[in-house]
């Protein structure tokens, strides 16, 4: 049997749905309230105010697998798109965060994080393998491009 130009294509655009279907993320409900901020800068944060934004680069942007659902200490801290970002209250302590992506499969990473009085912007980023947590302290690259997550409760 030989397979026509005709049907590799449309065999290829079928795959292709549903790869890029199968990655939708459901948003969930933060069980956290965010922080509203009237100027966020490096002297705004800090002192238990922590900016949590979503870095993924572009490829996860394309396929639609760059959202996030982030769980912070066992309970929901919602869901963060490529370019939002959330401001929340944390103790100082430690804290343990759950990142969830879905890249044809569930990507799901724990990340320990010490909270102190310094510690003010964490950027959580899907990776091909896992995700990625880093407390950078400082705000994102045109971070006038990025909008604060919409509140889901």
């Amino acid at each position: 049997m030989k397979i026509t130009l005709k049907q590799t294509i449309a065999l290829s655009l079928l795959a292709c749905t549903l790869t890029l279907s199968s990655c939708a993320l459901r948003t969930v409900p933060s069980d956290y309230a965010s922080v509203k901020l009237d100027v966020i800068d490096n002297n705004t944060l800090g002192n238990g105010k922590v900016l949590i934004y979503n870095g993924a680069g572009i490829l996860h942007k394309m396929d639609n697998t760059a959202r996030l659902n982030i769980g912070l200490d066992g309970k929901s801290l919602g869901q963060i798109r490529p370019k939002e970002y959330v401001i929340v209250d944390l103790e100082k302590g430690k804290h343990e965060f759950t990142v969830l992506h879905i890249d044809m499969v569930n990507m799901r990473s724990k990340h320990q994080v010490e909270i102190d009085e310094n510690t003010k912007v964490i950027k959580i980023e899907p990776t091909i393998t896992s995700n990625k947590l880093t407390v950078t302290n400082i705000l994102p690259e045109k971070f006038d491009q990025y909008i604060e997550r919409p509140e889901t409760r």
